[in-house]
């Protein structure tokens, strides 16, 4: 499926322990379907399934897939594949999504990747960076960024004078100094398993939407003091979330040409 992605490298975490969290519970009202979203197809496969297979293609020892919204229809199409999945019933934000996989992690030692279901266009190639970039930096957290046109709606990513990331700030609670930022988070992490889920239980939903954000895990990394990195997406195409059938569309159209322009 993903001869598109395939590179002459090993997966950047041979040597190292890596488990894959895919988030895949929301609706996408904007879909204007009632079919889970992660099951639109890009280019003939549901979008869900270019995310596992990124996962498999980094060599993680578990996949755990987070599902809500039509979970047993999605956990019928992977059913023949070698993941878990895990349930999220209430939509109460990306940081509550990631605890609904403790128990499903709570024997594996190592870092932890964390991707979207809907973001079809991650390459492997990618991924591999930002894993090398993870392992050799040692750090806590390592951020996937990218800098698109327009910032706006996306959550910007702060950083200290060190080029340290010290947190990221949601567009709709972001100030006027902090929305000027041009780079942005995509939603996709590395985090070390040790410090995840105590750093996920300790999140709070003081904002605007009365959410637990996964991003809220950055500053508690700095108060206790670890290291966190960003590492940038030279084509922000490349992380688009799908919310609407337009963006289904050009995500095909993109990946596509990708599978033309493969010898």
């Amino acid at each position: 499926m993903r001869n598109e992605m395939k590179s002459e490298h090993d997966p950047a975490p041979a040597k190292e322990k890596l488990a894959t969290i895919i988030l895949a519970a929301g609706k996408g009202t904007r879909m204007q379907s009632d079919r889970a979203k992660v099951l639109h197809e890009v280019c003939g496969n549901p979008m869900l399934s270019y995310s596992i297979e990124l996962a498999h293609e980094m060599g993680s020892r578990k996949i755990v897939v987070v599902v809500g919204h039509q979970a047993e229809e999605v956990r019928r199409q992977y059913a023949d594949r070698n993941i878990e999945f895990a349930y999220q019933g209430e939509q109460l934000g990306t940081g509550h999504a990631v605890m609904q996989t403790k128990d499903k992690l709570e024997d594996f030692e190592g870092d932890v990747l964390i991707l979207c279901g809907d973001v079809p266009l991650l390459t492997e190639t990618t991924i591999h960076g930002m894993l090398q970039d993870h392992f050799s930096q040692g750090s806590c957290i390592t951020v996937l960024t990218t800098i698109p046109d327009d910032p706006s709606g996306y959550g910007r990513v702060v950083k200290g004078d060190d080029n340290r990331v010290l947190k990221i700030v949601e567009d709709r609670d972001a100030g006027d100094a902090e929305k000027k930022i041009g780079e942005i988070n995509t939603g996709i992490y590395c985090v070390k398993k040790a410090f995840l889920f105590d750093a996920v239980a300790a999140i709070g939903n003081d904002n605007v939407q009365k959410e637990y954000y996964l991003t809220d895990i950055v500053e508690i990394a700095g108060r206790r003091q670890q290291a966190v990195n960003a590492f940038l997406a030279e084509d922000p195409l490349e992380v688009m979330g799908i919310n609407t059938l337009d963006e289904l569309k050009k995500a095909s159209s993109i990946m596509a040409r990708r599978r033309s322009d493969t010898p």
